[in-house]
């Protein structure tokens, strides 16, 4: 379906044109709004939400050293100072094969009540027109984009999350449940010095593990996801599969303020865009499909339509696509085929065997699941082979 099929093509009748308004003011939104002021402190800059913030969003709360990265290319290297590093890492696979190592860069934990209401208010100080809108029609007249009859924007960065209504506007679709992961996330008690975050994956229901990561102050955001069609197939009401399966778990931390969300994986991407409608973050379908990762797909990917927008008002959506290739193309087409694979509990087995009898691989899984990193050839045959290996120890 085309964007000209699915939004109404006449003139509105309104004078004022701002140059880039953004649907959404999570990290993604938020994000583009200030690499734009960053760019041109003179654009007029629109970033809209249904919510006020601060406000809860259910999210890992992970911010890997990529996402900082992302933070000081805006301006805010000091944003998240505040929040001390967890330094290590610990991954238990779906076999019970453990790796535990310090990361080349630490990560942070940081609540989303928190971040995103940061990068708001600075959005906001750098000259942002922050309002309270929830989005229903869009209208293209030919030199730009139409919100709701009131609204009219140059270029439009849709940033509204996993069900955004912006894509669903200019005629793309939901990602297909083969595509989409389910989370529960809560907060648990554990000790306020603990600095390692914990990943542990259950072989039922595979690809399916739980995590938690200590934000520092005696409290760790803790959750569970899986794959969408793993969970229909577990015959059991969702609630009671996710919520049971995270307190098998991590039995020693009862979870509360749990709950669910949508994760659309990077392996289902749509197309970023139509006409002036640039899409970032979840709503582009970018979360990493080993890790549930999102934050620094979300910096990066409103930061590149910010950089599109101001460069080629004219045609922003060619630009962000040659834009978003570069910088992930080759990490993205790692991804998914590594998500193919993942589908064998065997292949983490022998990844995570590996990782643990070498850093350097370990370092290497970390950046192929938090930032992005791609995988080397030869890597991938070790990795292969271990797998190979223990495919035919245990059909003996």
């Amino acid at each position: 379906m085309s964007f000209r099929s699915c939004v109404r093509w006449d003139r509105p009748r309104m004078g004022d044109m701002w140059d880039v308004a953004i649907v959404g003011a999570g990290p993604a939104g938020s994000a583009a709004a200030l690499r734009a002021a960053q760019l041109r402190p003179e654009l007029r800059v629109l970033l809209l939400d249904r919510a006020d913030f601060p406000r809860d969003k259910p999210c890992g709360d992970g911010i890997a050293a990529h996402g900082r990265d992302e933070l000081a290319l805006l301006g805010l290297p000091a944003l998240i100072d505040d929040y001390r590093p967890t330094p290590r890492l610990t991954v238990v696979s779906p076999g019970g094969v453990r790796v535990s190592a310090e990361a080349a860069r630490p990560n942070h934990v940081v609540p989303r009540r928190v971040f995103d209401a940061r990068l708001v208010a600075a959005a906001r100080a750098r000259g942002v027109e922050v309002r309270r809108h929830r989005v229903k029609n869009l209208v293209f007249d030919g030199s730009g984009v139409v919100i709701d009859g009131r609204l009219r924007a140059r270029t439009v960065v849709a940033a509204d999350g996993a069900g955004s209504v912006v894509r669903r506007l200019i005629g793309l679709g939901a990602a297909a449940e083969k595509h989409t992961a389910i989370a529960v996330r809560g907060y648990a008690d554990v000790p306020e010095q603990d600095d390692v975050q914990l990943i542990a994956m259950q072989k039922a229901g595979w690809p399916a593990y739980a995590w938690s990561f200590p934000i520092g102050d005696g409290t760790a955001n803790v959750g569970f996801g899986m794959l969408l069609p793993r969970l229909r197939a577990a015959g059991a009401p969702g609630r009671q599969v996710l919520h049971g399966r995270l307190a098998e778990l991590l039995p020693d931390r009862p979870a509360r303020d749990l709950r669910a969300h949508h994760l659309p994986l990077s392996t289902g991407r749509p197309t970023p865009g139509a006409g002036r409608v640039l899409l970032a973050g979840d709503a582009a379908g970018l979360i990493n499909p080993l890790t549930g990762e999102g934050i620094y797909y979300a910096l990066l990917s409103g930061r590149l339509a910010a950089e599109a927008a101001v460069e080629s008002p004219g045609d922003p959506l060619a630009l962000y696509r040659g834009k978003l290739r570069g910088a992930l193309g080759r990490h993205l087409r790692t991804t998914d085929v590594l998500a193919r694979l993942a589908q064998s509990p065997g292949f983490i087995d022998a990844a995570i065997e590996t990782a643990a009898r070498r850093k350097n691989v370990f370092d290497l899984l970390v950046e192929v699941g938090l930032g992005a990193g791609t995988v080397p050839a030869p890597l991938a045959l070790a990795v292969g082979m271990r797998w190979l290996r223990g495919s035919l120890r245990a059909g003996r």
